[in-house]
C-alpha cells in the first residue's frame, strides 16, 4: 500500500548564481520527512530507472523555461504522486538507492552529521534500556539493535515497531506515528516538535489472536505481557470488575500466559486508542474517543447532553477512507513541521443497504488510517495461515510474504488528500483483491 507522502508547500530560494530554485517540503505521515529540490529527485529517480527500469511510475519532465504558477502546481502534484506511487513496490523499497537517499536528504535537512549516539528506547511498560546506534540507522536497522538487546526472536520482529510516543500529564501517553522502516529514528525524534516525545517499541497489530504466534518466545510475552498491563492501567482495554479481579490474581501470581489469555476477552484489548476528538455522528460536533482494532472502528461518542454513545463501525463494511488536510502552513520559513493541526479522516461504511460518509477530525488521522491498513494486513496473513492453498502478497513496510489465494477478492480501500481541492484516484494491486486509494 502506499505511504502517505504530500508536499503541501514549497518555497522558492535563491542559489548560488543569482538565480533561484524551488524546495519541496516533503511530509511523511504528517510529519516533515526532508526538503528536496527537484534536481534531486530526478538524480534519485535516474538512479532508481537503472535499477528497476520500467517498473518505475512515471516522473515529472524538467521545464527549461520559467515556471508559470499553474505549472509549478502540477509539478507539486506530480511529484507528490510519484513519491507516492514509489513506495508501493516492496522491493524497491528494501533496495539500497531507495534508502540511501532517503537517509541523506533526512541528515541534510536538519543539519545532522553521521555521528554514534545513545538512543533510549521505552518499553511498554515505561522502562527505558539505552541502546548505541548512529544517527543515520534506519528505524528497521535500531529495531533490530533493540530486538538483540532484549533477546526478541529475529523471526518475530515483523509483529513489533518504533513509534514515536507523547508521555502527557497524569501518566497518560499518546502515541503519534510508527516510524517506517527507511526512517531515521534520531532524526525524527530531534526534528519532532511534539513535547514530551520518546520513541517506544510496541507491538504492531490489531487482531488479538495473533498473539499465537509469540507464545513460544519469552521475551515476545514478556514484552505483550508489559503492553497489556498498560494498557489496562491506561484505560485503553477495558476489563469488567469480574474480569480485573481475576487479571490481578494472576498478575500477582505473575502467570503471564493466563493473563496474555484472559486478556483475549477483554473489551478492547490489543486495540490503539487515539487522544480524544470530534466526528460528524450522530450529529455534528460530538466529542468522541475511538479505538481501532481487531477488524473494527470503535467510537465512545459524547451526545450535545452529555449521554454517551459507543458506535461500532465494522471494517468488513468500510468502502474506502482518505485523511484530509484542512489547513494551511502559514509561516514558510518557520519551525512548523506538523501538519496534525486540521486533519480528518472521513470513511464510507455500509449502513441500512446504503453507502455513507463518517468524518473523524484528530490530529491522529495519519495514525488512524496506518492502522486501518495495518487491520486490512493483519486479516490477509490470518487468512493465508488458515488456508495454506491461497497465495496474497502481504507488503508491509519493504517486507513481502506470499500466500495462495483461491477465495472470493475483497476490496478495500484508502486514500489520503494532502489539499482539499485535489482528488486523484489510484488503483493499487495490493495481492489480497485491489486496493484503491484516492490520493
Amino acid at each position: 500500500m502506499k505511504m502517505h507522502f504530500c508536499i503541501p508547500v514549497s518555497q522558492q530560494r535563491p542559489d548560488g548564481l543569482g538565480g533561484r530554485y524551488v524546495l519541496y517540503s516533503v511530509y511523511l505521515d504528517g510529519f516533515l520527512f526532508c526538503r528536496v529540490r527537484y534536481s534531486q529527485l530526478h538524480r534519485w529517480n535516474e538512479q532508481l530507472r537503472r535499477v528497476f527500469g520500467n517498473s518505475l511510475p512515471p516522473f515529472p519532465p524538467k521545464h527549461y523555461l520559467a515556471m508559470t504558477t499553474s505549472m509549478a502546481d502540477e509539478r507539486r502534484d506530480q511529484l507528490e504522486q510519484y513519491l507516492q506511487n514509489v513506495t508501493v513496490d516492496p522491493n524497491m523499497l528494501r533496495s539500497d538507492v531507495f534508502v540511501d537517499f532517503l537517509k541523506l536528504v533526512q541528515l541534510d535537512t536538519f543539519s545532522i552529521t553521521t555521528k554514534k549516539v545513545s538512543l533510549d528506547i521505552f518499553l511498554p511498560d515505561g522502562r527505558s534500556i539505552k541502546v548505541e546506534a548512529l544517527t543515520s540507522d534506519t528505524a528497521e536497522r535500531v529495531l533490530e539493535v533493540v530486538s538483540h538487546k532484549v533477546g526478541l526472536c529475529r523471526e518475530l520482529l515483523g509483529f513489533f515497531g518504533l513509534f514515536l510516543i507523547q508521555f502527557c500529564k497524569e501518566g497518560k501517553l499518546s502515541v503519534m506515528k510508527k516510524l517506517v522502516d527507511f526512517e531515521l529514528p534520531y532524526v525524527s525524534l530531534r526534528s519532532s516538535e511534539v513535547e514530551n516525545c520518546g520513541i517506544g517499541l510496541r507491538k504492531w497489530y490489531l487482531d488479538p489472536s495473533l498473539d499465537s504466534r509469540l507464545m513460544d518466545c519469552r521475551v515476545a510475552v514478556d514484552l505483550i505481557y508489559m503492553q497489556a498491563i498498560q494498557d489496562i492501567e491506561k484505560e485503553w482495554a477495558k476489563p469488567t470488575e469480574e474480569q480485573k479481579q481475576k487479571l490481578e490474581a494472576l498478575r500477582k501470581e505473575d502467570n503471564q500466559t493466563k493473563f496474555l489469555e484472559l486478556s483475549q476477552e477483554v473489551r478492547h484489548y490489543g486495540y490503539v486508542q487515539l487522544d480524544p476528538c470530534t466526528c460528524d455522528y450522530p450529529e455534528p460536533g460530538c466529542g468522541a474517543v475511538i479505538s481501532v482494532g481487531n477488524n473494527e472502528i470503535s467510537c465512545c461518542v459524547t451526545l450535545p447532553d452529555n449521554q454517551t454513545q459507543d458506535v461500532i463501525f465494522q471494517m468488513n463494511r468500510v468502502k474506502c477512507w482518505q485523511v484530509t488536510f484542512l489547513g494551511s502552513l502559514l509561516d514558510m520559513d518557520g519551525p512548523q513541521q506538523t501538519l496534525n493541526q486540521n486533519l480528518e479522516l472521513r470513511f464510507q461504511y455500509g449502513k441500512d443497504s446504503h453507502w455513507q460518509w463518517f468524518v473523524i477530525y484528530t490530529q491522529q488521522a495519519f495514525l488512524l488510517s496506518s492502522c486501518l491498513k495495518k487491520m486490512i494486513s493483519d486479516k490477509m496473513v490470518k487468512l493465508a495461515a488458515e488456508n495454506p492453498e491461497m497465495q496474497i502478497e502481504v507488503p508491509e513496510q519493504g517486507k513481502s510474504r506470499k500466500y495462495h489465494v483461491q477465495q472470493s477478492q475483497q476490496k478495500a480501500c484508502s486514500s489520503f488528500l494532502p489539499r482539499k481541492s485535489k482528488i486523484k484516484i489510484v488503483e493499487v494491486d495490493c495481492g489480497f483483491g485491489t486496493i484503491k486509494e484516492d490520493l
